[in-house]
């Protein structure tokens, strides 16, 4: 086992670095109080080629491989967890669905536009009744003629409001997840309503989506009529290594806030960092950025040797997930009271590692499934 990065993954993690250090950094507090990032920094991802990351060329993508994914995604957690979320929806769930699932028209339509940063995508699963039980959705997608009309209502949809299409998943046959099928619909036929006060990733569009009749072509369906939730499920399976990854740039955020302050701040006559309470604090971020990394290279590694990989990624969002809300916090706690304040950049991260627990299946959904897969008994 050798776990020495490539010379050309170590580049690509030193592309990604030098631009969150550059073009994100700067302006996270910002963004944050302003609920929006600069939605400049979309095409400055498609440029870098961070949009088309193991999408093929041909369709304008970037190439490489999932562990270069999340060498980006790790960076870009780092700096702004807004900002990786941007790429991990438009990319993770959206662009690579299409690239293994859409027909030859569909992938030259929005391949090429969604890895040069020049459009967006956003995943349209979860709705106001139905978020963990997916399978139930209740969003219905009628066909008349050649056509479909969709009609129904999205919630907590990551780019909403940004995003030029939506991959939406609706109702199409009978009960449950057999009678779901999944839809490229362009975004200028929706309605949509962004989502304010938020808890953290302020600087990300959530929106919700209202689909009061809307038509579209049957060439806009995504892979056969009733796969569409194994489309969506497929499409988290990978997503959950992408927010693990985040997670671990959030971590790593974490910790070089914690050594820095402690290094610097005094207390009692000396660095805080002298003080054996302080180092366990740190001690435990460091093990649980750690820890979650390599959880989540062992992800990438299983896709990109075309193994299983869906319990592990499961594995790798629980763990990831729990570990960076730890190491905010344990980070806040190093700052003390002006860990409370967003002059600080400790608060923040604790913020947007919340939602980590929740969006792409709870710790909670995530322990299920590798439950079942552990037992062979399925506890839904």
């Amino acid at each position: 086992m050798d776990l020495a990065l490539s010379a050309e993954h170590l580049a690509v993690r030193q592309l990604a670095a030098d631009f969150v250090d550059r073009d994100v950094a700067p302006h996270t507090t910002a963004w944050d109080r302003a609920e929006s990032v600069d939605t400049g920094i979309v095409r400055r991802l498609g440029d870098l080629g961070f949009l088309g990351l193991t999408i093929p060329e041909e369709y304008g993508g970037s190439g490489g491989d999932h562990l270069a994914y999340c060498l980006v995604l790790e960076e870009l957690g780092r700096g702004d967890s807004a900002v990786r979320g941007i790429v991990s929806v438009s990319l993770g769930l959206v662009a690579k669905s299409i690239a293994t699932y859409g027909t030859e028209d569909q992938k030259r339509q929005w391949l090429p536009g969604l890895t040069a940063g020049t459009a967006l995508a956003c995943f349209a699963l979860t709705e106001p009744g139905t978020g963990s039980d997916a399978g139930n959705l209740v969003t219905k997608a009628v066909r008349d003629g050649d056509d479909w009309v969709i009609s129904g209502t999205k919630v907590f949809i990551t780019n909403g409001t940004w995003a030029d299409v939506a991959l939406v998943f609706a109702r199409t046959g009978g009960p449950g997840p057999r009678g779901i099928s999944a839809f490229l619909v362009p975004t200028e036929l929706i309605g949509r309503t962004e989502i304010h006060g938020k808890l953290g990733l302020r600087g990300q569009a959530t929106a919700e989506l209202v689909f009061d009749r809307v038509r579209v072509p049957d060439s806009c369906r995504l892979g056969a009529e009733g796969t569409g939730f194994a489309i969506a499920m497929a499409a988290l399976a990978k997503g959950r290594m992408s927010v693990a990854a985040g997670c671990v740039g959030i971590g790593r955020a974490a910790l070089e806030a914690a050594v820095g302050y402690a290094t610097q701040r005094t207390q009692f006559g000396k660095q805080i960092a002298a003080h054996q309470l302080v180092q366990q604090l740190i001690s435990q971020i460091v093990v649980d950025v750690d820890a979650a990394r390599l959880l989540t290279w062992r992800v990438a590694d299983l896709i990109d040797r075309g193994q299983p990989f869906a319990t592990e990624s499961s594995m790798a969002k629980l763990f990831a997930s729990e570990a960076a809300f730890r190491a905010a916090d344990n980070a806040v706690q190093v700052f003390g009271g002006y860990g409370y304040i967003d002059d600080y950049p400790v608060g923040k991260l604790l913020r947007d590692a919340r939602v980590m627990t929740l969006y792409e299946g709870t710790s909670q959904i995530q322990q299920l499934i590798i439950g079942r897969a552990l037992t062979g008994v399925s506890a839904f």
